[in-house]
């Protein structure tokens, strides 16, 4: 093979317009669907763990005065947290149903229109 030829092909192929394929916008419709969710979770989730772990130190007293009153506010705290980390799969669910409800139609369509290029 001649090497300067597919030195010059590889050159002119950084040059020329790139076509987005239908699989690229597919797969970036499915990333715009499932993202949101994703964020909120990871968000969420590392916030709520925080609080937990806020009321974990404050009721043993890590943080703040060793008393009966940062003790029960630790509780409280911890309880928070609890709830907020047990309620994040719920909500991305949610969050994830909504968005792919909401692009639905859209990756449906595109999807359809790869399958039957075939």
């Amino acid at each position: 093979m001649n090497t300067d030829k597919i030195y010059a092909e590889q050159i002119a192929n950084e040059y020329a317009p790139r076509q987005t394929s239908k699989v690229k916008a597919l797969k970036r419709l499915d990333a715009k669907a499932k993202n949101p969710a994703n964020i909120f979770a990871y968000s969420f989730g590392i916030v709520s763990s925080l609080i937990l772990g806020t009321g974990m130190c404050l009721s043993m007293g890590i943080i703040g005065a060793n008393t009966p009153l940062m003790m029960v506010l630790g509780i409280i705290i911890g309880c928070v947290g609890i709830v907020g980390v047990s309620i994040n799969y719920l909500l991305y669910k949610t969050i994830l149903a909504n968005s792919k409800r909401k692009y639905a139609s859209d990756i449906i369509k595109l999807a359809n229109e790869i399958a039957n290029e075939e």
